[in-house]
């Protein structure tokens, strides 16, 4: 391991088989669960409360994610219940096992954003895209083809991977303090990524649980979607690292949503703020003639986006476009086509 406290260093090479546990530090407990996606996992952490099991995220809801939790509940966590589970922000992979905790008797402790826009979205089922969210993606400058196959059918429904939430939970905001796993922690709020995201910093050692803020070698989603078509995550996502940077200490532990355990926190706050700062100067330089949402990818990503990945490499290009046109170095007009054109006018302010 290197002793260089610059860079970005890993303390575990590898992460824990699906269903066991690996003690990161004392009372707590990593487990890795899978997704069915490109990213094919995510991170959950147990720490130890003494009489019972503090949980931070769960996994999505499925029949294989239940039947892992089912393995763990018996194995690496038997002996004391789950009696809270505690939700970094409102994405499937991190909340679509609450409500199944939650109807075993767990409290469920969340930040009011995140309960809000997740019980709203379990609840609104879409059988078909709504006309709203069509003429969004036309605007965005999806290509034709998938867009026409959009229009025929069933979207993703956050009711397909999050269980049933409670109507009632416990709300963490900016500012508090928490006791888990007996340490106190300090609650700070991040967004961009998703709105009010919990990140955990430990008073007691050099812990924090940063969920998909404070990610190591890759930078979470920053998406722009139809409930708010001029969002401007960008913004607040670059606002949020740079907020949280005078907290940041190179020998700090992060354990985040995805990935490895790190260290060199104040390094990767940096990066993930360079990383977007270098994305918009490329954008800028592509954008000097007029393009569409769908054909800024190759500016903004490092891979072949291909069906698979398109979704999330669209939502996130128009989170760049929106960022350049609110702060006045893009302009934008509506096509006869009915999709955007951004070209650049200025220098983005990032």
């Amino acid at each position: 391991m290197s002793t260089d406290t610059r860079m970005i260093r890993y303390p575990v090479e590898a992460p824990p088989e699906h269903g066991t546990a690996h003690e990161i530090a004392e009372g707590v407990l990593w487990f890795r669960f899978p997704l069915p996606m490109a990213l094919d996992h995510v991170n959950i952490y147990a720490l130890d409360d003494g009489d019972g099991w503090t949980l931070i995220d769960t996994g999505i809801d499925s029949r294989k994610s239940r039947a892992i939790w089912e393995t763990v509940l018996a194995g690496p966590l038997a002996g004391k219940p789950v009696h809270r589970v505690i939700i970094t922000h409102h994405h499937p992979d991190h909340i679509g096992l609450a409500g199944w905790f939650i109807a075993r008797g767990a409290e469920l402790v969340v930040p009011r954003t995140a309960y809000l826009v997740a019980r709203m979205l379990t609840l609104d089922e879409q059988p078909q895209y709504t006309d709203d969210a069509l003429t969004f993606y036309q605007r965005a400058g999806m290509d034709p083809e998938m867009l026409q196959a959009r229009r025929n059918e069933r979207p993703f429904n956050f009711a397909d991977c999050v269980a049933p939430l409670p109507t009632g939970f416990t709300r963490i905001m900016e500012g508090d303090t928490i006791r888990i796993g007996g340490r106190l922690w300090d609650i700070r709020m991040g967004d961009g990524h998703a709105p009010e995201h919990a990140t955990f910093w430990s008073h007691d050692d050099h812990l924090v649980l940063g969920g998909d803020q404070l990610l190591p070698s890759i930078s979470p989603n920053i998406g722009v979607y139809p409930t708010e078509p001029e969002a401007n995550p960008l913004a607040e996502w670059l606002a949020s690292c740079a907020a949280l940077q005078p907290y940041a200490r190179a020998d700090h532990l992060v354990l985040g949503g995805h990935k490895l355990p790190y260290f060199g926190l104040p390094t990767r706050l940096c990066q993930l703020i360079e990383n977007h700062a270098g994305a918009l100067e490329r954008l800028s330089v592509h954008l000097a003639t007029p393009k569409r949402g769908g054909e800024c990818f190759p500016p903004l990503f490092k891979r072949e986006i291909g069906p698979v990945t398109y979704g999330l490499a669209l939502v996130e290009a128009i989170a760049h476009l929106n960022y350049l046109h609110q702060s006045g170095a893009a302009s934008r007009w509506l096509g006869e086509d009915g999709a955007y054109r951004w070209q650049v006018t200025g220098s983005p302010q990032a």
